[in-house]
């Protein structure tokens, strides 16, 4: 299929990162399409979305047409990236390449391994010991060779673990942490809630997206996105999520590995997590210097973010909408 209208800017996927760039691009003015699978989202009306198979060329390039931004906001189910991932993403890649779009592709940091006591930077050599991090480690160098051999321009955002509006049940702060925290009962996350953990705001998140869409120095590396230089522990930050909601002193506890496990027999989300609890192991420090100081992207307070991550959640409970 070919649009009618040709938009500027095409973010494929609309789960929380997708509808976040959207908001940023929209902040701006821009015409935005979005794409998934279904053909519907949480967005007003004026907003076109179009359903498809992004791992589709053809499909791919021609409800890219006329874009100068193409977005890869997409994410698999956990059990399904080594199926899905790879090919989605070469969907993505040659519609950016086929209609001369740059691409902004969203990327995790499961690519560079264990900290071993050192924060992450973008220098960071790849050092994956999980199936999850090798995949993401193949998928971003073929982007980058991708750019480096001419055929598309290509700038990359890596995110940590994200919190904040929209983030559901895949963020360790998201389900698991607000609803219980706004109902006074106990939240459980995942790993040693005592060790100092980088967790990257949605929102902060879509408006460095737009900025690697716009931005001239942006294309040809990867970026961590902004996050808050006040690295805390996960239970910091869970206590000051109680205290937003109006129960200070709630308690937290840990998801045990071999309940993990047990549950993973049946359910192949939770499976999948376990391989990932290394980075709740130890301290996890995402450096986002180079976006703050070369292209001018600060990262939103914590206490900010929790606080609106905290009446998000408090609006859609009120409206009985889902977060």
């Amino acid at each position: 299929m070919t649009p009618s209208t040709p938009a500027r800017h095409v973010v494929f996927g609309t789960g929380a990162v997708g509808l976040a760039t959207l908001d940023a691009l929209r902040s701006r003015g821009e015409s935005v399409r979005l794409v998934n699978r279904s053909g519907h989202a949480p967005v007003a009306e004026d907003v076109e979305v179009v359903g498809g198979d992004a791992g589709d060329p053809e499909f791919a390039t021609a409800v890219s047409a006329g874009a100068q931004v193409v977005y890869q906001a997409l994410n698999p189910p956990y059990h399904q990236w080594t199926a899905q991932f790879p090919r989605l993403q070469a969907g993505v890649l040659a519609a950016a390449r086929a209609n001369g779009a740059r691409l902004v592709s969203m990327e995790n940091v499961y690519m560079y391994g264990r900290p071993n006591g050192a924060p992450l930077t973008e220098t960071r050599g790849h050092d994956a010991h999980t199936h999850k991090g090798r995949l993401r480690s193949r998928m971003s160098r073929e982007l980058l060779a991708a750019h480096e051999a001419g055929t598309v321009e290509v700038a990359i955002g890596r995110a940590s673990d994200y919190y904040g509006p929209r983030g559901g049940a895949q963020s360790n702060l998201g389900d698991r942490v607000v609803r219980p925290a706004l109902a006074g009962r106990t939240a459980s996350v995942l790993g040693d809630p005592d060790q100092p953990h980088t967790y990257t705001f949605i929102p902060d998140i879509g408006e460095a997206l737009a900025v690697l869409g716009e931005h001239p120095d942006a294309p040809g590396r990867a970026w961590h996105l902004p996050n808050d230089p006040d690295t805390r522990t996960t239970r910091q930050l869970v206590e000051a999520v109680y205290r937003l909601a109006g129960h200070p002193g709630g308690t937290v506890r840990e998801m045990p590995a071999l309940l993990m496990r047990a549950v993973g027999l049946v359910n192949p989300t939770v499976r999948e997590l376990v391989e990932m609890r290394y980075q709740f192991e130890e301290p996890f420090v995402v450096d986002s210097s180079d976006i703050a100081a070369l292209l001018g992207v600060g990262a939103t307070p914590v206490e900010e973010g929790l606080a609106r991550t905290v009446e998000s959640y408090r609006g859609s409970v009120s409206s009985g909408v889902a977060s």
